[in-house]
């Protein structure tokens, strides 16, 4: 049975589609999100507590200050270059960077001294954010529409939560083979999936899989290749290291992905357009497919739990908690937990890290990939 939709965006959407006919996956994902009028990112605040969801730089300050650690170290492995351009894609409230850049200031003052920060942020709204939590570092700050706009030179990158904001394509398994999934409208007029006539390359499908049941969702997403391709080779020409955290799975697979959140609750995808986050999950073996297709050194992949503990999560947290009094330092053992926790369900399973480098170096906590 189809949820109602009642939000502004549902109404423009439910117009687009009786006028033109049914509109892919990728184009609902990207109305939801960015729609000049009703887009999520536009008229929303997400983040926090009184948002949609948490990121884990909300949870506890010891994650940005762990992107921080890391940092310095690639810093140190590149051969500690001048002229750095420390970059985030996609900053939040800022609240990371903050994070950050107290680590770096605090354990590499001559990384502080050598870089200027560079925030890619496209929301006027949350510069305006970024601008009050980030006040400290103002004249080391630069804001810009897109990655082209950083200007060249041997980049430090981070993207959290980056990629899965980027649209995906989907396909669903029919007798015929697999077909792209369309929204278009149901015999109530309101959204619903649909299956188009546009094909997938087989060559893109699991190859370990056999035969899939009908029904059964392939995600693509050429508009995550192409970011990925975009740092890689800004990467491949002056030099530097990305580090890419998400939430998603290290070997492509079949399923459906797509999500709404709203309130910190899972919602239809359907139900409020405009109003709830959309998302799916990376697949992070196609992002490195990518970046070793562009020449760069890839060194993957890991969760989100290992690579904290592996660049000292629980030390700092023990540092952080001595002298607190005990309800401060349950709270940081909670927030290690979120941050760091293995198990269904936790953030240091879910999510995942690789980082990509030019040229070759050999980056913690991470295996040497031969």
């Amino acid at each position: 049975m189809s949820t109602p939709q009642t939000t502004p965006l549902a109404e423009k959407i439910k117009n687009l589609i009786r006028t033109n006919g049914p509109i892919t996956v990728t184009d609902y994902f990207a109305l939801c999100l960015a729609d000049p009028e009703y887009g999520y990112y536009r008229t929303r605040e997400p983040f926090g507590r009184h948002g949609d969801f948490i990121t884990a730089p909300e949870i506890s300050q010891l994650f940005g200050e762990m992107v921080g650690i890391f940092m310095v170290h690639a810093w140190q492995q590149h051969g500690t270059p001048e002229n750095v351009r420390l970059v985030e894609i996609g900053p939040g409230r800022g609240t990371m960077m903050a994070d950050m850049l107290r680590v770096i200031k605090r354990i590499s003052p001559a990384l502080f001294e050598r870089m200027t920060v560079h925030l890619v942020e496209t929301s006027e709204r949350l510069r305006g954010v970024q601008r009050v939590t980030l006040e400290a570092y103002s004249t080391m700050i630069n804001w810009h529409d897109s990655f082209e706009d950083v200007p060249e030179g041997f980049c430090l990158i981070a993207a959290n939560e980056l990629f899965d904001a980027i649209p995906i394509r989907q396909f669903i398994k029919t007798p015929t083979g697999f077909r792209e999934r369309l929204i278009g409208l149901d015999i109530n007029d309101e959204l619903a999936f649909a299956a188009g006539v546009a094909t997938v390359d087989p060559v893109l499908l699991p190859s370990h899989t056999g035969a899939v049941p009908d029904g059964t969702i392939f995600e693509v997403a050429p508009a995550r290749q192409a970011v990925m391709q975009t740092l890689c080779e800004r990467l491949g020409q002056y030099g530097g290291t990305a580090l890419i955290i998400d939430y998603g799975h290290m070997v492509t697979g079949f399923g459906d992905t797509l999500q709404a959140v709203m309130n910190h609750e899972f919602d239809p995808p359907f139900a409020h357009p405009g109003e709830a986050d959309l998302t799916s999950h990376v697949d992070f073996e196609d992002l490195a497919k990518v970046a070793l297709a562009s020449g760069v050194h890839l060194n993957g992949g890991l969760r989100q739990g290992e690579f904290l503990y592996g660049l000292g999560l629980a030390e700092r947290a023990t540092a952080l908690a001595r002298d607190k009094d005990p309800s401060e330092q349950r709270l940081i053992g909670v927030a290690v937990d979120r941050l760091a926790g293995e198990g269904a369900g936790k953030m240091g399973e879910l999510f995942k890290v690789i980082a990509v480098s030019s040229p070759a170096v050999k980056l913690m906590p991470f295996r040497a990939i031969d």
